[in-house]
């Protein structure tokens, strides 16, 4: 007869505990230390009587300043919460206000107290209801500074957090800003070339070149203009960007491409070596009759990606002087999505070959998805 299977064995797994910041909950958060101080405020000063052989009698009088400080601090909470919206002078003035109203009158109860439940017969009059005022305000002022100080940071870090929120919209919106750029540019020279088929009644080739567009651009319209890319996956969008411009250029247009397979999982950002074909094309392609090769490597070094973008072309530096200058996008939007995506952690370097020819060289660090590094 077989044993029935266990729990874990049937796939159950034990609940598991889930963690909460502490603060999360101001409200929850509040109650619990709340309770826990004058909990402990209790038992010190029970034990420091009973210690003193202050008798039985003694607990039911620090039982009636533990009720008493609850109720007062609960009260002066109510309070601090309006009070923390206000000018700070105003806040700290009337604070210390209350807190010394509040202080004469846990220190009547605790005299009244004292003399009811430690020594029957006493009369306490007058300024003798403040005879423990010291040592009430020392609590309650305590008390309020806790108080104000837990507020205060929790204010900071929901302006610190709101702060990078905005930093991140706005670093985002700038990302989106610098990817929408290159989508009506690419755009335009692609339709001028149909147009161009159009007139010369090459249909085909214009129907060919316009189904390549169609998959470049929902290429382009899937991947988030904020978001990254795997290596392998901007490699494959090159290609198809090479099919559209080989239609133009037919052999003269020469890619290759050496991509080391250790970095075909390393993530950029989306269509950032497109520009750099692109100005290589327009560089080094169209001005030579015999055209150009244009060369896409990808190596790892250590933590970091090394990818080079070449050309076969003049590799004359005012070429790329104006591939910065003519349209606006280009090598400056690629310095300027590799700083809002690695900050100073990366590199761009631009080198005109002595046999000719321009390269471009980009540097940034390995980083890869946790899924995909799992695999």
């Amino acid at each position: 007869m077989t044993a029935p299977a266990s729990a874990e064995a049937r796939g159950w797994q034990p609940p598991r505990l889930q963690q909460q910041p502490f603060f999360e909950d101001k409200n929850r958060a509040f109650w619990i230390l709340q309770s826990a101080g004058w909990a402990g405020y209790f038992i010190l000063r029970t034990l420091g009587g009973m210690s003193n052989a202050m008798g039985w009698t003694y607990v039911f009088h620090t039982a009636l300043l533990t009720a008493t400080g609850y109720s007062i601090t609960l009260l002066m909470g109510a309070a601090f919460r309006r009070f923390i919206k206000l000018r700070p002078v105003i806040t700290w003035a009337v604070s210390v206000a209350l807190v010394l109203v509040a202080a004469a009158a846990f220190s009547a109860i605790e005299t009244w107290s004292y003399a009811t439940f430690l020594r029957p017969g006493s009369r306490p009059v007058g300024l003798e209801f403040l005879s423990s005022i010291l040592l009430t305000f020392s609590l309650l002022a305590a008390w309020a500074a806790l108080y104000y100080s837990i507020n205060y940071y929790l204010l900071l870090e929901e302006q610190s957090d709101r702060l990078l929120r905005l930093e991140h919209q706005a670093s985002s919106a700038q990302l989106a800003m610098l990817r929408y750029q290159l989508n009506p540019h690419f755009l335009f020279n692609t339709l001028n070339s149909i147009s161009t088929l159009v007139l010369l009644k090459q249909t085909e080739r214009a129907n060919a070149m316009l189904s390549r567009l169609s998959s470049f651009l929902r290429y382009t319209l899937v991947n988030e203009p904020t978001g990254s890319v795997t290596v392998a996956q901007e490699v494959e969008t090159l290609k198809l960007y090479l099919e559209i411009e080989k239609m133009r250029f037919e052999d003269r247009l020469r890619p290759i491409f050496d991509i080391d397979p250790a970095v075909s999982l390393a993530r950029l950002p989306s269509l950032l070596l497109q520009p750099l074909v692109e100005n290589a094309i327009k560089y080094a392609v169209t001005p030579q009759e015999e055209g150009a090769d244009i060369e896409v490597v990808a190596r790892r070094s250590g933590d970091r990606v090394l990818i080079t973008v070449s050309d076969s072309g003049p590799g004359a530096e005012d070429h790329w002087v104006k591939a910065q200058e003519s349209t606006g996008v280009g090598l400056a939007n690629i310095r300027d999505r590799l700083a809002q995506a690695y900050g100073a952690n990366h590199r761009f370097e631009t080198v005109s070959n002595l046999r000719g020819g321009f390269r471009v060289t980009i540097e940034i660090p390995y980083q890869v998805e946790a899924s995909e590094e799992l695999k």
